[in-house]
């Protein structure tokens, strides 16, 4: 504790980026890197689902003969699937991860071979509710085996695989026909089921269902068979020991999520992970390309700028995320990403009155791309990682049911209403999108509390009381 204590007190940048590097090196057992590459698997997959509409809306539309009601249900059905895999997110077994790459797999067989609206919507409902299931569970399993100092980078790092996914399908979007584009995106699912067989379980899962002897075996297996486990196996089995008689004398069941005392931590990460759906993400990633159309921008270039600047920004957060802690990071995304939207909105307000016609296309693409790069710098994986820390044990399974639900149903409404919010007003979409993530600013800088360098255990035991905001709680 003393030696993570003062990794934690590291005040220059520098120090601190040694102390990380120094961290992931020790943390890379195999048992570690292939419980990673399993979790990751889920974002990545999600990623490649994410950033397939966008460059193949045009060519999907032409072969198939859709018009954009149908093609909007092709985008939108995906959120449905959201919607019924998020119901039973809470319910996990061990075959959670093989039926969700499964799924994931016959949903994009089902998109390549499709010869009509009917299979490209069954496609993408099966991928949905994959996802719905993995985009919780993924963050969930890393943040519970990562060492503590490495919980942010590594649960980012998931994420950022999200980001890989999408840029790696707008660049080849480009050059790729989206039946071939759509097996390429099998690909993932099909390389990590085999992995399946090797993967440790979480420990802090272990002492939930009683397997109390089996935690320090695991976390010896994760953390390296010299390390020194005992502190953390006794902080996770007294932890799990302290909920188990809470919940003796409290009620049970998916309810207790709405008990008063788990409002705050409720509502912090409802609004969080909904935040960038209302704030215009699917309109942004689904429809980029009537975006860079409508303002006069090569779909191409933009594709391409687009992927590379996610990326960077992805890569940036997650190098960031545990030295500067995960507040301060969301703050600056969603001041970014309200910078973006208010210049897309300006773009188009410009180029309706025929105002600076050379700068209107750039001045997009722009846009664009501050609004992709500072969504993949925080509010890309931070909301996740945010809430698979603040829940307890005994309501993780009913808050992720709640959250995804929450995400589910915002992202449907704006995928589906996206084009024709575009056919009412340009501007004032953009406007609205901009609205929002401005009044979630105001939301993170006065009740997100920060959680960087406390362990899971001290994070939840506090359950987010008046005193626990109250630390760290100014903007500067």
């Amino acid at each position: 504790m003393a030696e993570e204590d003062s990794l934690l007190a590291s005040s220059p940048n520098k120090s601190s980026s040694s102390s990380i590097l120094s961290e992931i090196s020790n943390a890379s057992t195999r048992a570690f890197v292939l419980a990673f590459i399993v979790g990751s698997s889920g974002a990545l997959a999600f990623g490649c689902i994410v950033g397939y509409t966008a460059p193949t809306q045009s060519s999907i539309m032409k072969d198939l003969n859709l018009s954009v009601a149908d093609y909007s249900l092709f985008g939108s059905i995906l959120t449905v699937g959201l919607i019924l895999g998020a119901l039973v997110c809470g319910k996990l077994t061990d075959l959670t991860i093989w039926i969700t790459n499964i799924l994931f797999v016959i949903g994009w067989l089902a998109i390549a071979f499709a010869k009509g609206a009917w299979m490209l919507d069954l496609g993408r409902l099966l991928q949905g509710i994959s996802v719905g299931i993995s985009s919780y569970l993924g963050p969930i399993y890393i943040t519970e085996i990562a060492p503590r100092n490495l919980r942010g980078a590594a649960s980012s790092l998931v994420q950022l695989f999200v980001g890989v996914g999408i840029s790696a399908f707008y660049a080849l979007g480009t050059v790729v026909a989206w039946r071939n584009l759509a097996i390429l995106g099998s690909l993932p699912s099909l390389m990590v089921l085999p992995l399946l067989f090797f993967i440790p379980e979480s420990p802090r899962w272990l002492a939930k269902v009683g397997r109390e002897k089996e935690v320090e075996a695991v976390l010896l297996c994760l953390r390296g068979a010299k390390s020194d486990v005992s502190e953390e196996a006794a902080e996770i089995l007294d932890y799990t020991q302290h909920v188990k008689q809470q919940q003796d004398v409290e009620d049970r069941g998916f309810f207790k999520l709405f008990q008063r005392k788990y409002a705050l931590s409720l509502t912090i990460g409802v609004v969080l992970i909904t935040l960038p759906q209302l704030g215009g993400l699917n309109g942004y990633t689904f429809y980029t390309d009537s975006i860079f159309t409508s303002t006069g921008v090569s779909s191409d270039v933009g594709f391409i700028s687009t992927s590379i600047v996610q990326m960077f920004g992805g890569v940036l957060g997650t190098l960031l995320v545990d030295v500067s802690g995960r507040r301060a990071l969301l703050l600056v995304s969603q001041g970014g990403m309200f910078l973006g939207c208010l210049a897309t909105a300006i773009s188009f307000f410009l180029q309706k009155y025929n105002c600076w016609e050379t700068g209107t296309p750039i001045l997009a693409l722009i846009s664009v791309l501050v609004y992709f790069g500072s969504y993949g710098l925080g509010m890309g994986p931070l909301p996740w990682i945010v809430a698979s820390e603040i829940y307890p044990v005994d309501v993780k399974g009913a808050a992720g049911t709640v959250c995804n639900l929450a995400t589910s149903i915002s992202s449907w409404l704006v995928t589906y209403y996206f084009s024709f919010l575009l056919q009412w007003s340009f501007t004032g979409t953009f406007t609205m999108f901009a609205i929002v993530i401005g009044f979630g600013f105001v939301f993170t800088a006065k009740l997100v509390p920060e959680t960087k360098g406390k362990s899971l255990e001290e994070i939840q035991s506090h359950n987010f009381t008046d005193d626990f905001p109250s630390q760290d709680s100014t903007i500067f």
